[in-house]
């Protein structure tokens, strides 16, 4: 599916919200309360076990790696589970299967909406916007009656984005979206094939900017097959995401969204709140919240997808730097 294959804006409606999250399966969440499946920190359990959840893509299981070891520096016991997709996970979330899982405030304020109000009411009045504080007092209202806390938001922010190569970019004197719609040059997008349909894609582009969209090649969003076609001229327009570490690889530039087409998909914490709602998780993952930034987030993602490290040595090794775990 999808913020995972990943689009990380949010989305309109519930099959077009999870579709950012979306690829291969995980660890099945029965051997999860034990800890049996744990890959995060452990601090010897004495405050009990902890199960983060993490979407089936790098970003997310970063983050859960990053969660669980610095909630096992703070005592407890801690594991980590992935689950294919938002639809899997945030059920396990309510019912306290999962305990913790990192989330992007706009897509998941927009997919409560439509659980809550259904994806066509959603649709009509969506609660995610550009403004991170109206965004988060919406998604605070629409996660407690399903006994989910949310904790403060940080300044990491994972939203779509989109790219051009370098050259592409000097050849039309581009630096925003703005640009590329003045311009009146027409573009192919390589991305998700949602993007024909999603608000803050293609019909968004059009509306917003004025860009001339001719179509769309189904790739990707943010995949190496994506942004190859961009880069040998095939498209002229890349659907990835902020926190993108490769994109200089493929000789290619983000366009500022100066108009923020795009929500605010601020990286927080959501927890349940029967089971991990206490000050104590609040205080140890508001660390993780408060030093990480966007930058960190795609030096992260970088180490994993192009230096082939695994998650939980990267956040181990990142929470180290920043004197946030003792070991």
């Amino acid at each position: 599916m999808s913020k995972t294959s990943r689009i990380a804006g949010a989305v309109i409606g519930m099959v077009a919200l999870a579709g950012s999250l979306a690829a291969c399966g995980g660890d099945s969440l029965e051997k999860n309360k034990d800890g049996s499946a744990s890959s995060g920190g452990s601090g010897g359990g004495e405050k009990g076990p902890l199960v983060v959840g993490a979407a089936s893509f790098t970003e997310s299981k970063v983050l859960a790696e990053l969660y669980a070891q610095i909630l096992g520096d703070a005592g407890y016991r801690t594991s980590v589970t992935t689950v294919a997709n938002r639809e899997l996970y945030e059920p396990s979330l309510e019912k306290g299967e999962i305990d913790v899982v990192p989330e992007y405030a706009a897509t998941i304020a927009e997919f409560l909406n439509a659980k809550a109000n259904g994806a066509k009411e959603a649709a009509k009045k969506p609660v995610a916007s550009g403004d991170t504080a109206a965004t988060v007092a919406a998604l605070e209202k629409l996660a407690a009656p399903r006994g989910l806390k949310v904790l403060p938001a940080g300044a990491a922010v994972d939203q779509n984005a989109f790219a051009v190569t370098e050259e592409f970019a000097a050849e039309h004197k581009l630096k925003s979206l703005s640009d590329l719609g003045r311009s009146k040059v027409a573009v192919k997008i390589a991305a998700g094939d949602e993007c024909e349909v999603r608000p803050f894609c293609a019909p968004g582009l059009k509306k917003t900017y004025g860009i001339d969209v001719t179509g769309i090649d189904p790739k990707g969003v943010g995949t190496p097959q994506s942004k190859q076609a961009v880069k040998d001229g095939k498209d002229q327009l890349v659907l990835t995401t902020t926190t993108d570490a490769v994109l200089d690889s493929y000789g290619l530039v983000f366009l500022e969204d100066d108009k923020k087409l795009q929500n605010a998909d601020n990286v927080l914490p959501v927890v349940n709140a029967k089971d991990a709602g206490s000050q104590d998780v609040a205080d140890a993952l508001g660390k993780i919240t408060k030093a990480l930034t966007t930058e960190d987030l795609a030096e992260l993602n970088r180490k994993v997808d192009a230096e082939r490290a695994k998650p939980a040595d990267v956040a181990k090794d990142y929470l180290r730097s920043k004197g946030l775990i003792r070991k």
